[in-house]
Formats: C-alpha cells, structure tokens, sequence
C-alpha cells in the first residue's frame, strides 16, 4: 500500500513538474473599441456577498489564471518555498486545504528554477475567489526606533509577552486572551492604559525602552521594528502576543471627529497631530485598549505568523479563517496600481479581519513608511491552491 501511494504520489508530481515548465501563455491582446459604437447599459450590482465562519462558507468559484512577469513570479517562488515549511503541516481553517495537498507543489517549489516561476503559478494551482473576491489592501512596514538597554526618564517599556496572558473563559461564557484573577475567575486582560500606567512594571518583561511612545505605538501597529541604541547596536523585535483587547483604529477617530480629512489620515498625518497635541494624543492612543508584546527575532528580517521571515513587497497579512497562510495571493484591478500583482499571505494582524481584507508589507526605510502609510486600495483578489483542491471545496453546499 505504501509503495502505490509513493507510486502515484510520484506520478502527480511529474505531472505537475510538466505543467510548471511549460511557460504560461502570452496576456491576451486586447482589441480596440469602436468609437461610435452604443455604450452599453451598464449591469445592475450584485448583492454584498454574505459572509461566512471561512471561506467554504463565504462561497468559493474558481477563476481563470493570469500571466505573471517572470520577476514577480521568481520574488514569489521563493517566498512560497518558505512557507512550505509550515504550510504543509498546519490546520488550515478556512476550509480550502488540507496540510497535505501541498506537499506535491512544494516539492515542485523546491526543486524548481526560477526561470519557470511564472509557468508554475499558472498551471500548478487553482485560482479562486471568496465570495465576490472584493479586496482591500491596507499597508505595514518595519520601522526603526530610538531606545535603551535599561530605563530612562520618559522612555516607554516595550514587553515581552506575560505569562498571566492565558486562554480561558470568562462567568459570561465568553472565551478568548485573559486571566485569572486573585479569585481564580478569568477576566479580560490590561487594557493599554492600564499598562501604560504600570500594571506589568517590576516584572522583568521588559526587552528594552523606546525614547518615543509615539513611534513604540505605531510599531505595535507595524507588528515589528528594528530598535537602536545609543552605541550604535540594536534589536529586533518581532509580534509575540497581544492583550485580547479590540483593535480601534485612532485614524477612523480623528476623521469620524472632524480633526483630520475622509482620506488624510494617513500615518504621518495622525504622527503629526499626536505630537502637536501631546495631551490629546496620548488620549487618542489609549482609545486604541490593543496592546502588542514583542520578542527578540534573530537575523536582519521580521518574522511573520507562519514564523518565516517575510518579505517586502511580496508578504501580505491575511484573516487565516479566510485564506490558508503560505497560499499565494493575486491582487488585480486596483485603484493604487502597486499592489496589483502575487503576493504570498505569510502574516496576520489584528484589524485584517474577514474575506478578501489584506495588509501589504513593504520593507523598512522612508520609501516603504511613505508607502504603507498611505494605503488603501480597492480591488479583487483570487487565492491561489494546489491544482484539483479547488474541486472539493466546491463541491461543499
């Protein structure tokens, strides 16, 4: 039995590494309209689709494949190799796949020469949409803070995780981060400013200190940094857990209140409002109950969820209930054209939330906080699976 299931699980294999190397068919050419020709009556819209606990339950149909340049296909190959360590032995929750289903494509992803990469997205996988694929795509980067070895006046503690953060369920049958409290009844974890006004101090959690709270804040939203200190040397830090809290997104506050404009509240814009407000920032902040404890990451690159490093310009962070993590993701149609292209869903976040809601990663330095700073792009997306999974989750009612 063993040696027929290798025999075919070979077989499958081949066939795939045919259809990789084959090179992908040419974009289709476009024709030109005819000017004096009627427009035509615009079709009503369909309905919102309905969202469900995953994607099977959300709907799922499969699309017809896209042409990738060969430069975006090779940056994504190899992001897609690294997630084969993890992808082909964890439970995917949103029902797409199996950990088994990958394990013929990245063995192909493996052994493949990047000069086929487009070829192997093309013929390799299943392309499908959740629901009616409408994506938006929000932006992170990694930033770098100014901080210390040990406390200073009006430094800021950036904290491991504690180990009082458990998993329980509270009297009112709701379950999920908390603790247990001097009763032994489990009850929702510090707020932000209870934190913020010492509840962890005195625990030896802390990995450092930033010199600014107000960056410290943001690179909780970044889900990572890059911290140096005074003698030039420095860490980095990576998510390690979050307080259980709900996420608010104080730049919503600033425009639901009037303060800042519908579409300029972008991370600098908020920046500058903080700092310019010191009283009312720190307030503004502390609306936000979240708060994000951080590790030490070895090596130059964050770490995403699937605990690969990920990489600018091809990591998104993606609703794992939605999106199997280490599935490739394709971007089209947008109205920020940089996001447009594959991108492989190596993290999560705490506000990506729901079908077809993604956070593009863009690197470090200026160019990249510029960039994700000021994201946010409507578009359609399609999750890429292993070829013939695509079946099974179709054929679910």
């Amino acid at each position: 039995m063993r040696l027929l299931a290798r025999a075919a699980a070979a077989a499958s294999l081949a066939l795939l590494a045919a259809c990789a190397t084959k090179p992908a068919p040419p974009p289709e050419t476009r024709g030109r309209v005819n000017p004096t020709a009627p427009a035509p009556t615009p079709a009503p819209l369909p309905p919102p689709s309905p969202v469900g606990r995953n994607a099977v339950d959300t709907g799922v149909k499969l699309d017809i494949p896209h042409v990738l340049s060969g430069d975006e296909a090779a940056r994504a190959l190899a992001a897609f190799r690294n997630s084969c360590r993890a992808v082909t032995t964890r439970t995917d929750t949103s029902g797409l796949t199996q950990a088994a289903d990958w394990q013929p494509v990245c063995g192909q992803a493996n052994s493949l020469n990047p000069t086929y990469a487009p070829g192997f997205f093309y013929y390799g996988f299943d392309w499908v949409k959740v629901g009616d694929g409408k994506a938006f795509a929000t932006g992170y980067y990694e930033p770098e803070i100014q901080g210390s070895r040990t406390p200073q006046p009006g430094y800021t503690p950036i904290y491991r995780v504690p180990p009082d953060l458990v998993r329980c369920t509270r009297p009112d049958g709701g379950s999920g981060r908390g603790r247990i409290d001097e009763t032994g009844t489990c009850v929702l974890y510090y707020t932000r400013g209870e934190i913020d006004q010492g509840a962890l101090a005195g625990r030896g959690l802390e990995i450092a200190w930033a010199k600014d709270p107000v960056e410290l804040f943001f690179a909780e939203i970044q889900g990572s940094a890059l911290v140096r200190f005074d003698d030039g040397s420095t860490v980095q830090i990576g998510y390690a857990g979050q307080n259980g809290r709900d996420y608010v997104a104080i730049g919503r506050l600033l425009r639901d209140r009037g303060i800042l404009p519908q579409g300029g509240a972008n991370m600098q814009a908020i920046k500058d409002w903080i700092r310019a407000n010191p009283e009312q920032g720190r307030e503004l902040m502390l609306q936000n109950a979240s708060y994000v404890f951080f590790k030490e990451v070895p090596g130059s690159s964050p770490l995403g969820a699937l605990n690969v490093p990920i990489t600018d310009r091809t990591t998104v962070a993606a609703d794992p209930n939605f999106v199997p993590l280490g599935a490739p993701i394709f971007l089209h149609d947008a109205d920020r054209r940089e996001v447009d292209g594959i991108w492989v869903a190596q993290d999560v976040g705490g506000a990506i939330k729901g079908p077809n809601r993604f956070d593009t990663y863009w690197g470090a330095g200026t160019d990249a906080a510029a960039i994700a700073g000021g994201m946010a792009a409507t578009g359609q997306a399609l999750i890429l699976v292993p070829k013939g999974v695509a079946a099974r989750a179709l054929a679910q009612p």
